[in-house]
């Protein structure tokens, strides 16, 4: 008998002191076309470092594909486009050879995740220190990916390529396959250096999880490839946590069951609170009140959903399917995080969850949803605001005003932060259109500055490298202050980022730029204001406990505001 067999592809063995390089994108054409000429200056800066060292780094992929039947003009760019051509892409790459992938832009790590799984060679993820587009954002997602998916991998970043320091840590990679960092801001959390109270409130937070799950209800997973951000539910379960699965063409039509009397209401109750809405006339560039009522509509809808499937946060992904029916979620994201938001009432006249946030994952990042979720209920049983919100970690820099000497990160996430977060809530927040070469339909976001406090940051993660073969739930946390900077620094930091987008200015505490790179697993980091520096300690106490319970693995990292250890800090608390 004979069978018509699979031909197997047999790629190009690299030479010695190879390398090969490829490029992930975004899904979306006009990111990927405006976003490539940062991309080639980074591959350029990579390609003379590597040489620098007696290395060659070559392209594993053409920077233009060429044109067929269903592309009749060639694209712009040399990204990774989809999923199908990263496959495509790994056919043709070597598994045993030196692999860096170099993200200068936003990237979707699925169209490469495959790849990587199967792959056998080193890794390294190389990105440069800019804010021009969210390349440290995509850099950290895929790195979260891969810690996920139990992929060893290496990760490097640098303000310049020519760095003495950069060169070396990338001269390691080469003659090694590895590069090491300091982490040692990170220690695993004792217990028993807990403070009684906190302990046992976190204790009893878990307690009540497991006799009456919570309900994450997720608007379909897995939005722009973003593979970290779905937690399995066999690790939920444990937590006492579970998901509703619901579809977001469920969203859109429940919009459609708004009247436009409702929707009316909730812009008036925003104009009423004073925030301001920069619109215009062109719906192509413009923000404009249409597209605002279009998002009162899905606010309405999204807080019905919620209340019918009695789920304790939920979270939206939009930028896959809904970004082609209507405006961003952003403001709807927003204005359900925060306490203060407009009515929604049931059929029978009753307040929707009165007087309380919503709380809802940006992005449907089942991670921070999480961590929202144990956020809430700590904050609240301390009697503190719980509004929380997770950021995009875009970027860092010195403060060029002089006004402190300590490295300040800017935080955005893609559109808006609840109105709490600003020193004067509703009546700073300003209303502009998302850009259009990542949202076709526009839609406003909640922008402003957030005002300065104690912050208790963290992120949730799935670890598949420290067992290798058995992933496991794991939590890094510490504390921040959101610190006020001039206004021409401000406007210089929206200016070198997204300025349509919400930020905060951050300092972590007792760790470093390097060190928060080093450690961190996702492009997402969450934040939560407290009412001082104290009752921030004790908050971040009692959610390491309530983690830890419910089987999270915890470490804490850096200081309190202070310098002292965290673990010290925690032990002296009555």
């Amino acid at each position: 008998m004979s069978y018509m067999l699979p031909s197997v592809p047999q790629p190009r063995r690299v030479n010695a002191r190879e390398a090969l390089l490829i490029a992930s994108g975004d899904l979306r054409p006009a990111a990927n076309a405006t976003c490539w000429p940062a991309q080639r200056a980074l591959e350029s800066e990579a390609r003379a470092a590597f040489e620098s060292l007696g290395w060659t780094l070559t392209r594993a992929h053409p920077e233009t594909r060429a044109p067929d039947g269903s592309r009749p003009e060639p694209e712009p760019h040399g990204f990774i486009a989809s999923q199908a051509h990263g496959r495509a892409v790994f056919e043709s790459i070597d598994p045993e050879a030196p692999l860096v992938v170099a993200e200068a832009v936003w990237q979707y790590s699925h169209h490469v995740l495959h790849g990587l799984i199967r792959h056998r060679g080193p890794i390294l993820i190389l990105a440069n220190w800019s804010g021009q587009w969210p390349g440290l954002v995509g850099a950290l997602n895929l790195r979260g990916s891969l810690t996920k998916a139990g992929v060893p991998h290496s990760f490097l970043w640098g303000d310049s390529f020519e760095d003495a320091g950069f060169r070396a840590k990338l001269r390691a990679w080469c003659e090694t396959g590895r590069v090491e960092h300091d982490v040692s801001h990170a220690l695993p959390l004792d217990m028993s250096a807990l403070p009684r109270a906190e302990r046992q409130l976190g204790e009893a937070v878990a307690a009540d999880l497991r006799r009456r799950p919570a309900i994450l209800g997720v608007f379909d997973e897995g939005c722009m490839g973003m593979h970290n951000a779905i937690v399995p539910d066999h690790l939920l379960a444990p937590c006492g946590v579970f998901k509703e699965r619901l579809s977001q063409s469920a969203l859109y039509f429940a919009m459609t069951q708004v009247s436009h009397g409702e929707a009316q209401a909730v812009r008036a109750w925003y104009d009423e609170r004073g925030m301001r809405f920069n619109t215009g006339p062109n719906p192509q560039t413009d923000l404009t009140d249409d597209q605002i009522h279009e998002q009162c509509r899905m606010y309405i809808a999204a807080v019905r959903l919620a209340d019918e499937f009695g789920c304790d946060a939920i979270g939206i992904q939009y930028q896959q399917g809904l970004k082609d029916l209507c405006p961003a979620s952003d403001l709807v994201e927003g204005t359900l995080n925060c306490s203060e938001r407009p009515p929604v009432k049931r059929a029978d006249g009753s307040v929707i969850r009165d007087g309380e946030p919503i709380t809802h994952f940006n992005e449907v990042d089942e991670c921070a949803g999480l961590d929202g979720l144990i956020t809430h209920r700590i904050w609240r049983a301390m009697g503190m605001t719980p509004d929380n919100t997770l950021h995009d970690v875009r970027w860092g820099d010195t403060d060029k005003s002089g006004t402190t000497d300590t490295y300040v990160w800017v935080l955005e996430i893609s559109g808006s932060v609840p109105p709490s977060h600003f020193s004067t809530g509703w009546a700073e927040a300003v209303g502009e259109r998302q850009p259009p070469m990542y949202f076709r339909l526009g839609g406003s976001t909640i922008k402003g500055v957030s005002k300065p406090g104690d912050v208790v940051w963290s992120r949730i993660y799935v670890d598949g490298l420290t067992e290798p073969g058995r992933s496991k739930l794991a939590m890094d946390i510490g504390r921040a202050s959101a610190v006020a900077l001039p206004a021409a620094e401000t406007l210089r930091r929206l200016e070198s980022t997204t300025p349509q987008w919400p930020i905060m200015h951050a300092v972590t505490h007792g760790v470093s730029r390097d060190q928060f790179m080093a450690k961190h697993q996702a492009n997402h980091i969450h934040v939560v204001y407290a009412d001082d520096a104290e009752r921030a300690d004790r908050a971040l106490a009692a959610k390491a406990a309530a983690a830890t319970a419910m089987g999270i693995r915890v470490h804490l990292c850096g200081t309190d505001a202070t310098g002292t250890p965290l673990a010290d800090r925690l032990r002296s608390l009555a």
